[in-house]
């Protein structure tokens, strides 16, 4: 059973050196996707309003 925890105790180690490694591009990877998806969302949203604004069958 200790084999198991130090094992995930020595992968969590790699995992969090590797980040120490990449250093900021991580967080900006997140922030540039997180940008893109927003916008994304913005222009979906537009369309449905769009298209809600033109159909008189909907509820309101």
């Amino acid at each position: 059973m200790t084999k198991f925890f130090y094992g995930i105790g020595d992968a969590s180690y790699w995992f969090f050196d590797l980040f120490e490694e990449l250093g900021n591009l991580p967080n900006i990877a997140l922030t540039v996707l997180s940008f893109v998806l927003l916008f994304w969302w913005m222009k979906l949203q537009k369309k449905y309003n769009d298209e809600a604004a033109t159909n008189p069958d909907q509820l309101k």
